[in-house]
């Protein structure tokens, strides 16, 4: 897998049918070691690693409904009362944070209203909170400690 602009964690990788697998830490099993799941597991381990937030209160790929669609979420992580807190977007490296991405975490965000947002591609990260309709950049993620204390 290609390198990103994530730090480096220990991950466990196996062969499942001729396919790459990866160990989800919160799954608690190997999945399917895609681009976007590269992506998704340094940013899970980035979250606990450099940011404090305790492995039981993340949510991996969770469904939700939008209007009359079914969608999942790629990573959502509770408050300590269960409420959606962060909610993540994440893409593959290649494929480029646009307005697009915007407009779909924005639409969870609809759903969900967690208190903050990000999206990344390994490559770039965003983390914003969108308050009364408008959207306020953070210059970093927040930590488990200032929301919990």
């Amino acid at each position: 897998m290609e390198s990103l602009n994530l730090p480096g964690f220990a991950h466990k990788v196996k062969q499942v049918n001729g396919k790459p697998h990866i160990f989800d830490i919160i799954r608690r099993k190997f999945v399917t070691l895609t681009p976007e799941e590269w992506v998704r597991q340094h940013f899970i381990h980035l979250l606990i690693t450099h940011y404090g937030y305790p492995k039981s209160l993340f949510a991996v790929e969770t469904g939700l409904q939008y209007n009359t669609l079914a969608k999942r979420t790629d990573i959502m992580v509770l408050s300590n009362n269960a409420l959606p807190f962060l909610l993540v977007e994440c893409k593959a490296p290649f494929v480029s944070v646009t307005d697009a991405t915007f407009a779909q975490i924005s639409r969870y965000n609809f759903t969900l209203q967690p208190q903050y947002l990000a999206v990344t591609n390994g490559m770039a990260h965003y983390c914003f909170r969108a308050v009364n309709g408008q959207i306020h950049f953070m210059d970093d993620f927040p930590k488990y400690r200032d929301f919990n204390s």
